[in-house]
């Protein structure tokens, strides 16, 4: 399989995975319906170490959110695409706007969450789980995505010591 790559909307920036998403949210909450204009956003969870810029480069801002957090969103600075995010700052975990994507067929949600605020008219999927907020990763994730996630993060505290 091809890897993954993207660009913004005026082609300033593209970029390509490393390899394929942890695991794959659609998010219902209304920070995600706010800054994406839409009903939700489908985000590819993967390590920021695995977003490759291939040309271009990106901007990043930060927005308010409801959980007071930080959210670094990742942009183009000409056409200012959001492209991927940074959820509270982590430094190590992308939030990759699936939108963006070059063929964004080739992956689907694994997960939808946040449903609480999700648009009446918006139906749901079949067989693919669904919360009214947040999950418990250990349940859902597969086993090497949470090796994958726990090793980004040791290595990002690595560098921050």
């Amino acid at each position: 399989m091809s890897p993954l790559s993207g660009r913004c909307s005026c082609g300033g920036v593209r970029y390509e995975l490393t390899s394929e998403p942890m695991f794959v949210h659609c998010c219902h909450c209304l920070d995600c319906q706010r800054q994406t204009g839409s009903a939700f956003a489908i985000n590819a969870l993967i390590e920021t170490g695995r977003i490759r810029i291939v040309a271009g480069a990106v901007a990043e801002t930060e927005f308010p959110t409801e959980s007071g957090r930080p959210h670094l969103v990742y942009r183009c600075p000409d056409c200012l695409t959001a492209l991927w995010s940074d959820y509270g700052a982590r430094g190590y975990l992308g939030f990759l706007r699936a939108g963006t994507l070059d063929d964004p067929s080739r992956i689907k949600p694994d997960v939808h969450i946040f449903t609480r605020s999700k648009l009446p008219w918006v139906r749901l999927p079949e067989g693919v789980p669904a919360f009214e907020v947040f999950y418990d990763m250990k349940t859902l994730w597969p086993q090497e995505a949470l090796d994958r996630r726990q090793a980004a993060s040791a290595a990002a505290r690595q560098t921050k010591s």
